[in-house]
């Protein structure tokens, strides 16, 4: 339980409330009181109902599907604090969208990360806090500071336990060859031997899988990615391998501690293990 310093104040848009909920259950405080919702014509709204002047501001919300309307809440909101004077307002942003476009791949492209990036800093947030942005140069897009969490440490976790007693029948599969990298890390931290899924992208949302590289064979396979849009990668992949089980791990506790941190200035660097 924090107890110094000036108050800490957690309020959640309506991307991902249960994350929000489970944050502030980590560090026994109250969820800020605050209504989102859109009018007859779509436009976003929100309410806050009750003072920040001064306090600590942390807003939970992923610009995932729908990635407009999340982001736009996000900017409303982030508005709504700053002109009720929050003290400091830090933007949680677990799924950060519009990622992939962090650079020009043909002439004329958008650098569509980079334009968030200054709405974000321009609507008046003053830090950010994500987690696994799908690149890593994101954080230079910004001109306030950003922390940028690694899921990699909660799945660690799960899948040590989870495959212990079968530890040497199990491998970690990349599902493209530009996962590799993070594969590899998720590999080594395992101690588990890896594959890599071979594939042939034909247009944006599709893939075509080719081959694997390294041997499946009666292996317990962890497919690894760091961003799901059509799930067409991993379903593909998986096809491929036979089948694999899917499930949701929660990261509240790391955002919880992450924000625990921020309020009481102390360094992020150690959750990035």
């Amino acid at each position: 339980m924090i107890s110094h310093g000036k108050d800490l104040k957690i309020f959640s848009g309506s991307s991902n409330k249960a994350l929000a909920k489970g944050i502030c259950k980590e560090l026994s405080i109250p969820l800020g009181n605050a209504e989102t919702g859109a009018f007859s014509d779509g436009e976003n709204f929100v309410s806050i109902f009750e003072t920040v002047r001064g306090s600590d501001v942390f807003v939970v919300q992923s610009t995932s599907t729908p990635v407009n309307d999340n982001l736009m809440e996000l900017l409303i909101m982030i508005d709504a604090l700053k002109r009720a004077s929050a003290g400091r307002i830090t933007a949680v942003i677990p799924y950060f969208g519009y990622a992939r476009q962090d650079r020009k791949t043909k002439p004329r492209d958008p650098i569509s990360a980079k334009l968030v990036a200054n709405l974000i800093t321009r609507a008046g947030a003053d830090r950010v806090l994500t987690m696994d942005l799908h690149a890593n140069q994101i954080q230079g897009f910004f001109d306030i500071p950003v922390d940028n969490l690694m899921g990699s440490p909660v799945f660690v976790d799960h899948f040590f336990r989870r495959f212990a007693p079968v530890h040497d029948e199990t491998m970690v599969v990349s599902p493209d060859v530009g996962s590799v990298a993070r594969a590899r890390a998720f590999a080594q931290k395992l101690d588990m031997p890896m594959a890599i899924v071979d594939k042939r992208r034909q247009k944006a949302n599709s893939s075509e899988v080719m081959n694997i590289i390294g041997d499946v064979t009666g292996k317990n396979v962890i497919l690894l990615d760091d961003m799901v849009d059509t799930g067409g990668s991993l379903c593909h992949a998986a096809k491929a391998l036979v089948e694999i089980e899917i499930k949701y791990l929660s990261v509240a506790h790391l955002f919880a501690e992450a924000i625990e941190r921020i309020y009481e200035e102390r360094s992020v660097s150690k959750l990035w293990c």
